[in-house]
């Protein structure tokens, strides 16, 4: 079995993080610290233990706090190569790694009344870890110098920091407080996006993807427009970004993005599901038969084929989750056999109720065909 997330932030890096401390500086209370950030750790989840951590720092830091930041930044380890953020962890060298979500929280606590210091920190943090979650409340509080901040970043010659320009900026941010005014208008973080969608780092471009697909959720149009303008002639790096940023909207069925994509046409030919076994309990995999044929006269046919599960809910009504399903080109009269496994594990997201489900087929956004299996708990 695999070893809980939250087992990432435990005593060992504590105790070391410690030790870091006191080494850069001798009057930190390196006992304390250690005995505030580990009190009852074990019942604790990853975030809440962050934060435990964070408090910790409050407590045994200088009150001051451009002291404390510099104690903090005389403790980072070596800025290393790599960048994935799993890779940086800490070292003999300094702090690195998942210890610094916490730094980075007690910079967005202390820091918003010295956002020029607090955003130089976060520059030295990101390098060794990340700093999305602590850059947003600077977004917030002091949009405008953040902002300023991050267009000058765009150029940094460190990837985190590059990524970290448009990651801590996304709208909805997976665990980050969510940016209610860029959520609204995302026209501030636009020409962030334009200026890296094209960076050498694959790290960077992912996450514009999602900064892109964050938008889409709101403002279709934004992303649709940001296609026709963007993809032809596009570079690959640049269409598989796009591609992922548009993810969202495939699977809308979004009729600007399908057809930006080439795949806007309604299908033309025959198309049959089925699903097996009829009868499966919570746990237990689906199959899903798709028999596809292209009539013998037209021309080749672009498909995006998606399917949705119909999820039964507690009032007995059904609610749509769609899934990727595949993507083809069709010569005239060609047929094809598509076969897709699909799980019905029991996740924490979600909760099932027995009943009949629907499984339907969308292509290029349009639903061709369906079917039902029984789910039973």
């Amino acid at each position: 079995m695999a070893e809980p997330f939250k087992n990432l932030i435990n005593v060992p890096l504590i105790e070391a993080a410690s030790a870091h401390l006191a080494r850069v500086w001798p009057a930190f209370d390196a006992a304390r610290f250690v005995s505030l950030a580990t009190q009852q750790l074990d019942a604790l989840e990853l975030k809440a233990r962050a934060l435990q951590i964070t408090d910790a720092l409050s407590a045994t830091l200088p009150t001051e706090f451009a002291a404390a930041i510099d104690v903090l930044e005389a403790a980072l380890g070596p800025v290393e190569a790599g960048e994935q953020m799993a890779d940086l962890q800490i070292t003999d060298g300094g702090l690195a790694g998942w210890v610094l979500w916490s730094a980075g929280e007690f910079i967005a606590q202390r820091g918003l009344q010295e956002p020029e210091r607090a955003l130089r920190a976060l520059h030295a943090i990101t390098q060794r870890f990340t700093a999305e979650f602590a850059i947003r409340p600077f977004l917030i509080t002091h949009e405008a110098l953040t902002l300023r901040t991050l267009a000058a970043w765009v150029h940094d010659p460190s990837a985190h920091v590059r990524r970290l320009v448009s990651e801590g900026s996304r709208p909805r941010l997976p665990w980050g407080v969510q940016l209610k005014a860029f959520v609204a208008d995302p026209s501030p973080t636009l020409p962030l996006l334009r200026a890296l969608q094209d960076d050498e780092s694959a790290y960077v471009r992912r996450s514009v993807a999602n900064h892109l697909n964050d938008i889409a959720k709101a403002h279709p149009a934004i992303v649709a427009e940001w296609l026709e303008t963007y993809l032809p002639s596009a570079s690959a790096p640049r269409r598989a970004l796009l591609r992922h940023a548009s993810r969202t909207l495939i699977k809308r069925g979004d009729a600007r993005v399908l057809h930006a994509w080439g795949i806007g046409d309604r299908f033309a030919g025959e198309m049959s599901l089925v699903v097996s076994p009829a009868v499966v309990t919570v746990g237990e995999t689906v199959v899903l038969t798709l028999e596809v044929r292209a009539p013998a006269t037209g021309g080749a046919q672009s498909l995006a084929i998606d399917y949705a599960v119909h999820h039964v809910r507690a009032d007995g009504r059904s609610s749509p989750k769609v899934f990727k399903g595949w993507t083809c080109t069709l010569a005239p009269g060609e047929s094809r056999t598509l076969v897709k496994r699909h799980s019905m594990r029991a996740v924490t997201t979600r909760r099932y109720y027995a009943g009949a489900h629907r499984v339907s087929v969308q292509v290029n956004g349009t639903t061709v065909t369906d079917a039902t299996f029984q789910l039973e708990l």
